[in-house]
């Protein structure tokens, strides 16, 4: 395993990178679109936690077991904010799970698929994790298809609730090859 930050990280036309302070503005415009949040595990926030939270990712270790850390997904040309991938590297350091949200005028154009494979990637490259996870709720078409098209593939369906509202969830899984 490395020891040194492995971010940024390019890939075609988008960038894996910290999340910082100017990446405030980008970050609360998609993290408060409703119909982008309707099936993420996060919610909005003020712009002073959003502020405290760019800030502790941008400078937080990636793969600590048992956290979750953000990393952020930019423009090649621009670095302009676009999304953002959570990763949760287990207690014992052998699953990962992973989550991933893009603004809604990126979508569409294989960005999030470039940006969910290349972490993929990075989590094999760092840690001894076997497999990563993906999990979503079954309503959400777009998700499922890009976890499909990426080579993940569906493990497991579990009823659960969410926010209040009873739910599917899919669990999907790419094993290390």
């Amino acid at each position: 395993m490395h020891t040194s930050d492995p971010l940024p990280r390019e890939c075609g036309s988008i960038v894996l990178r910290r999340l910082n302070a100017a990446d405030l503005g980008a970050f609360q415009a998609y993290r408060h679109d409703a119909l982008l949040g309707l099936y993420q595990g996060w919610s909005a926030m003020s712009d002073a936690d959003a502020s405290a939270f760019l800030a502790e990712m941008g400078g937080a270790r990636l793969f600590e077991p048992g956290t979750w850390c953000q990393i952020g997904i930019a423009e090649s040309g621009s670095d302009e904010l676009i999304g953002d991938i959570g990763i949760c590297l287990d207690a014992e350091g052998i699953e990962a799970e992973i989550g991933f949200t893009l603004r809604r005028p990126s979508q569409g154009r294989g960005l999030a698929g470039v940006a969910v494979g290349e972490a993929i990637r990075l989590i094999f490259e760092r840690t001894a994790a076997r497999r990563v996870l993906g999990i979503s709720d079954a309503r959400n078409a777009a998700s499922l298809r890009l976890m499909e098209r990426i080579g993940m593939r569906c493990i497991e369906s579990r009823r659960t609730v969410f926010r209040g509202e009873a739910c599917v969830e899919r669990v999907f899984e790419l094993l290390r090859g």
